[in-house]
């Protein structure tokens, strides 16, 4: 037998059919289960007791190969029946289920009071956020719309509020600033510079015969990246591959979205202080608007200004009464709306457009327009910014489905939730519209003023309808920094994410670590990279935990079977000449060199030791009189040292998740070098895993 193999062999659990009750060599599977009298006699009985093989029969496993396990699934999936495609209708259209038996009585009254809220509310964030996109007002409201009613059909979460979200805008508004300038758009004009798209082709819009405008152009390319998000989201509910939202953990997505609200807010500045300035995209972005802000500060439009300083003067005091009050508050002040409605009438009457040259919002026309495919020759443009934009849509809408689930006492299925969103930037793409996502603040004024199911989407459509045929043509006159304001007063939830920061600190430093990391490359280098960079650094911090994993060595609690680490409690019980060690982590190529080091930096060091008693050895046989020949006995040198008072050390294993190839020649390596010293290696508490990679 190879010594390889010999070694494999004294790692495998054996079998004692033959009643051998001594100890072999190497390092036993067994579990050293010593109650705690044990301990107390120690003093007077040090002699150890045998340990009982534990004889565990394993089940039996078929022995089934991978073509027959892909035909049993086939058939299982492809088979259909009456009952599967009713399940599976009914499944995929969650209204079938719930809206017959709806409670008119129990919950009209909050849906109708809770939609209608939601309703105005979104009205001017609708107009403010598409600024944001780099659209025309009116397709923020076609956004608002579309995506309430096919939340309605297809959601299983009764109370999150889905339409715009200001980071997927931003994003959005980059793409879009990108491949207008692609297509050689200037912001001073509406026509492009040269009249050609970065393909060649003349960008004609079939319907009128003329060439695509600045706006035409805008919301091709944004129902393009809205289309191919939605696929994704789709091919991801398909595919069932919803596990990538775990990489992106409570403190990134903070991170991520605090992060994106700075560049948010600094997009906006230009419209505060009315300047007519290019938006900057690509890696530092953020800087490079600064920069420019403040080089053409002396153009600043004084009626803009002035406008702006108002507008936050009411909107942000109402807003905090309105989270101060929120529980005696039936319903929160529609301050947003007010403001709007205000500040469009002073804009009209004063003519401050006319007079002092004040950006307004323009013409906003009523109706639809007629659906229209996307741009296939944009997809590859925009297919990558999708990938993004996609994920943190589905990950936020998720999260809040799931958080309210559970809060309220019901369960929604993520699946589902995918399919509802991909779809909710599918069919809208087709109708002139951009991503949406389910929103935090919206949801949460969804659920403070009563919603009981989803049918309050359907209230809010018709408030959203209600504006688009009748009353959207009378915002003409309203001024882009009153947008501007309503855009940034709504990021104050996460603004506000820096108080909390001292106790995160307290709990986690890493989570704190990785919040900051995200948030500082997300407005200082991009939305796209900070979120790439945010994840990587995410799991390089979890591989960084298991890289260093706190060991420790333990000892018996008195009066109970509980061992704890000797360095955290005090008055633990050790018995002599055995060490119990325990090691926080997997043990895998990553952390093998840290797991040596630590047992035996807190045990003995059986190579510092082998090295002593070599040195030892030597000076004895100096002292000595050589044996005839000069030849040096190997049993004397063996033989020439003390016995150690350590002979046992226990590894609990019941903190090791697994092993990989690497933990387990770590394993054979301590083994050896312990046995080379008379010191014998236990091994406890191996959890199943664990088990089967030493057997195999």
């Amino acid at each position: 037998m190879s010594s390889e193999s010999k070694e494999q062999h004294d790692l495998s659990p054996r079998d004692s059919t033959e009643g051998n009750d001594s100890s072999p060599s190497g390092i036993h599977l067994e579990l050293q289960r010593e109650s705690s009298t044990d301990f107390k006699q120690f003093e007077t009985n040090d002699q150890c007791r045998p340990y009982h093989r534990i004889l565990i029969e394993c089940q039996e496993k078929s022995d089934t190969n991978f073509k027959e396990f892909v035909i049993k699934k086939l058939q299982k999936n492809c088979q259909c029946s009456p009952a599967k495609a009713k399940n599976m209708i009914l499944g995929f259209l969650p209204i079938l289920q719930w809206l017959p038996k709806y409670d008119l009585k129990k919950n009209i009254l909050g849906d109708v009071m809770s939609g209608l809220i939601v309703g105005i509310l979104l009205v001017p964030q609708s107009i403010a956020y598409s600024l944001l996109a780099g659209q025309e007002p009116v397709y923020g409201l076609y956004t608002s719309f579309f995506a309430s009613i096919i939340y309605f059909l297809l959601g299983t979460s009764r109370h999150i509020s889905v339409g715009i979200f200001g980071v997927l805008c931003l994003m959005i508004g980059e793409t879009v600033d990108r491949e207008l300038q692609k297509a050689g758009y200037d912001n001073a004009h509406s026509a492009p510079s040269l009249g050609m798209v970065s393909n060649g082709s003349m960008l004609l819009n079939h319907t009128s015969e003329r060439i695509c405008d600045k706006s035409c152009y805008a919301i091709m390319v944004g129902s393009s990246v809205t289309f191919m998000a939605g696929v994704y989201q789709v091919a991801m509910g398909l595919f069932q591959v919803g596990f990538v939202s775990v990489y992106l953990s409570d403190a990134l997505l903070s991170g991520f979205v605090t992060g994106a609200s700075f560049t948010i807010l600094t997009s906006q500045a230009k419209y505060l202080l009315g300047l007519n300035l290019p938006r900057s995209n690509g890696v530092g972005s953020l800087i490079t608007t600064w920069i420019h802000v403040f080089r053409n500060i002396h153009k600043t439009n004084l009626c803009d200004l002035i406008t702006s300083l108002l507008c936050l003067l009411v909107l942000l005091p109402t807003k905090e009464l309105n989270e101060h009050f929120k529980s005696k508050l039936k319903a929160p002040i529609p301050i947003e709306l007010v403001v709007v409605v205000a500040a469009t009438l002073a804009s009209h009457f004063g003519k401050l457009h006319e007079n002092y040259n004040s950006s307004i919002a323009g013409h906003i026309p009523t109706g639809f327009m007629p659906p229209k495919v996307p741009e296939w020759n944009l997809i590859p443009s925009v297919a990558v910014d999708a990938i993004a934009i996609s994920i943190i849509g589905f990950a936020i809408t998720v999260s809040l489905s799931e958080m309210f689930a559970k809060k309220h006492g019901y369960t929604v299925r993520a699946n589902q939730e995918m399919y509802a969103i991909g779809f909710c930037n599918i069919i809208p793409s087709f109708f002139h519209c951009f991503t949406t996502s389910a929103a935090l603040a919206k949801t949460l004024v969804k659920e403070s003023t009563g919603c009981q199911t989803q049918l309050s989407g359907v209230v809010t459509a018709l408030v959203l309808l209600l504006v688009l045929l009748v009353i959207a043509p009378l915002f003409y006159s309203l001024q882009k920094s009153v947008l501007a304001v309503i855009t940034i007063v709504n990021l104050r939830g996460a603004l506000r994410k820096f108080r909390d920061l001292p106790k995160m600190w307290n709990i986690s430093r890493m989570d704190t670590v990785i919040w900051f990391v995200t948030m500082l490359s997300s407005a200082l280098l991009s939305t796209e990279i900070g979120l790439l960079v945010g994840v990587c650094f995410s799991m390089f911090c979890v591989i960084l935990r298991t890289q260093k994993p706190k060991s420790s060595l333990l000892g018996l609690v008195e009066e109970s079977e509980v061992f704890e680490s000797v360095s955290a409690y005090k008055n633990l019980q050790t018995k002599p000449g055995i060490k119990i060690f325990r090691f926080v982590a997997p043990l895998y190529y990553i952390n093998k060199e840290c797991f040596k080091s630590a047992l035996y930096k807190q045990t003995v060091n059986p190579i510092l030791i082998k090295v002593a008693w070599k040195k030892a050895a030597k000076r004895k046989i100096k002292e000595e009189v050589v044996t005839p020949g000069g030849i040096q006995d190997e049993m004397s040198v063996q033989l020439s040292h003390d016995p150690l008072e350590l002979h046992t050390i226990v590894i609990d294993c019941s903190a090791i998740q697994f092993l990989d190839t690497a933990g387990i020649h770590t394993l054979k390596e301590v083994r050896r070098d312990y046995e080379a010293i008379g010191i014998q290696v236990l091994l406890a508490q191996c959890n199943p895993s664990v088990r089967d990679s030493l057997t195999k």
